[in-house]
């Protein structure tokens, strides 16, 4: 429970490189994911080459921070086998979620970027990865050791006034 806690949007990364151990422990993470019909859509980039992460920045203005991280792990839906997209939203954002709590269980630091459903972003990984037909990018992840060792700390969001019981 203590990385859904302390989880936290770290935009600022030392020039560490993320170990090979630790990049296999995300994509595990990703994949142990909750998935509408075990349907499992997603597949998974991982960017590493500062050239393509820095290609990779200049998907929106929010994306700066990814020219400077140590990785980015692009989540893909694979609908090429004719696979339903009703649940794509919700099962590509178990995935993402699952890596951001690694990686702060990691201690890594690790921002989530919106790409579906904006489609001049989606059109732009389309391209830059030569993406097939049928293969959606969703989210694209940052992550590397954060450059403020207090990245991740506890901010309580706990509000009272959201919580309703038996009725509105």
């Amino acid at each position: 429970m203590e990385a859904i806690f302390t989880r936290r949007s770290v935009r600022s990364y030392s020039d560490e490189p993320v170990e090979k151990e630790k990049i296999d422990k995300l994509l595990r993470a990703g994949m142990q994911a909750p998935s509408a019909m075990n349907k499992q859509p997603w597949e998974f980039l991982v960017i590493q080459s500062k050239k393509t992460l820095i290609d990779l920045s200049k998907m929106s203005m929010f994306a700066k921070m990814v020219a400077s991280a140590s990785l980015a792990i692009i989540l893909l839906g694979d609908y090429r086998e004719g696979q339903s997209q009703k649940f794509f939203p919700q099962d590509m954002s178990a995935a993402s979620e699952n890596i951001l709590l690694e990686a702060t269980e990691l201690n890594l630091g690790a921002v989530w970027l919106g790409v579906h459903p904006i489609s001049q972003r989606q059109k732009y990984i389309k391209d830059l990865f030569k993406l097939p037909e049928g293969v959606i990018p969703f989210s694209v992840i940052a992550i590397g050791y954060p450059k403020n060792k207090e990245s991740n700390k506890f901010v309580d969001r706990y509000r009272q006034d959201k919580v309703h019981f038996e009725r509105y």
